[in-house]
């Protein structure tokens, strides 16, 4: 049984390794929103394969303010997210002739 906790600890940071790379090379805000919450997912797997490894329950109430924390967050930053193309009023190329 320990193989299957090893195998899934590895897993869990080869998932976040490669969401870390899509976090720091994500080209706009809503890639790295993504990865983000993609961090936040995999952090959450984590925990809970330790709940589940370790037999403590303790953990959990961790998890749920994680995911509350998380959700909140994205929803915030969705709404009031600001386009990465924000056009320039002084911009003479974009202006209606």
């Amino acid at each position: 049984m320990n193989l299957v906790w090893h195998i899934a600890a590895v897993l869990l940071i080869a998932a976040a390794g490669v969401t870390t790379y899509r976090l720091l090379a994500g080209p706009n805000t809503l890639d790295r929103l993504v990865a983000v919450d993609t961090l936040v997912a995999v952090t959450m797997c984590g925990l809970a394969a330790w709940a589940a490894y370790s037999l403590d329950s303790t953990v959990l109430y961790g998890m749920v303010a994680l995911s509350l924390i998380s959700f909140l967050g994205s929803v915030s930053v969705t709404r009031f997210r600001v386009p990465d193309t924000a056009i320039n009023p002084r911009d003479e190329r974009r202006t209606p002739r």
